[in-house]
């Protein structure tokens, strides 16, 4: 009997031993080399957005523009979609809006999602001219540099495939929200990130899911770093420990402390409320009035304030992440 349970207590001990090594090898999951981010050609399709003009609603830059984004994730290898719409304005007025899909592996079930806004303001009305608020702003941080950083991305899946599908969406319609100095009477509730908002009540797959989501909002400005946004936090905080990181692991801990950043209704807000557990990155700058960089919404939105280094190590994360998926 001595020996019979002997035996069995070593049996089990074998067993033990094999269930903490099967967990240790799935703690322990290989790392995935991921492709190597280019910045300059981030950076180059930031110019070539700015170049059309004044991405706004309604414009002939703004329909050039979508047509130039769609060619380039089509010529990436994706399958791409126009998907157009019509919202209402902050004002009560309509806009005809285009949201812009690339699909990688559409046969893959588990996604991810990565978006930005493409857009850009009609009014620079944080300008701290006066003169200048009903200006547009050029967007170049705020808008094409995030979409240029996924046009890189799409780029770099387009050579080497990912282990999971990933949709990468460009939102219209992020910045029309409603200026300081309108004084009409018709006032519309949720009158920021109306291509998101569109999206959401109409999703371009019927029932569509994804695992989760990344959004990129004002990655590349000069002096900018990314601490942890609160609404992402509040619902996503898993994402937000995936994230920051591996940020930390690729030596970028310094762009992307894990402080506390601002709390933002952003495009991620309502793709959270979606369903989709969703984080933002985006630049928050605690010495400003609005947290926001001091060029936000104003007209010196230009390229003089885009960093490559920024772009690159929000890139090279993001790549990170989805190809160690």
């Amino acid at each position: 009997m001595n020996k019979i349970y002997i035996l069995f207590v070593i049996l089990c001990l074998g067993v033990c031993c094999c269930k903490q090594k099967t967990a240790e090898a799935k703690e322990q999951k290989p790392i995935v080399s991921a492709p190597q981010f280019v910045a300059d050609s981030a950076y180059a399709y930031t110019q070539n957005q700015l170049d059309f003009g004044y991405r706004i609603p309604g414009t002939k830059a703004h329909k050039e523009c979508a047509l130039f984004l769609a060619e380039k994730l089509h010529d990436f290898g994706a399958d791409t979609t126009l998907q157009h719409g019509k919202v209402m304005a902050y004002d009560g007025s309509y806009l005809n809006i285009t949201n812009i899909i690339g699909s990688f592996a559409p046969e893959k079930q588990r996604r991810i999602m990565l978006f930005a806004h493409w857009d850009s303001r009609p009014y620079a009305d944080n300008d701290p001219d006066k003169g200048n608020h009903k200006k547009p702003v050029t967007g170049a941080d705020d808008g094409a540099a995030s979409v240029a950083v996924l046009l890189e991305i799409a780029r770099q899946i387009g050579l080497q495939n990912a282990n999971i599908g990933v949709d990468i969406i460009f939102f219209d319609a992020e910045d029309y929200g409603t200026p300081y100095f309108y004084t009409g009477e018709e006032k519309v509730e949720h009158d920021w990130a109306l291509g998101s908002q569109f999206w959401t009540m109409n999703p371009h797959i019927k029932g569509y899911r994804a695992e989760y989501g990344i959004l990129l909002d004002m990655v590349s400005g000069k002096g900018s770093s990314f601490p942890v946004e609160q609404v992402s936090k509040h619902f996503a905080p898993h994402i937000v420990k995936k994230v920051w990181d591996k940020a930390e692991s690729l030596g970028y801990g310094n762009i992307f402390p894990k402080s506390n950043g601002g709390s933002v209704i952003d495009d991620h807000y309502y793709i959270n409320m979606y369903g989709i557990p969703c984080v933002d990155i985006i630049a928050y700058h605690p010495n400003t009035a609005t947290g926001f960089p001091p060029y936000w919404h104003t007209v010196n939105d230009d390229m003089s304030n885009i960093d490559r280094n920024n772009m690159k190590a929000v890139g090279q994360t993001v790549l990170e992440v989805i190809y160690n998926e």
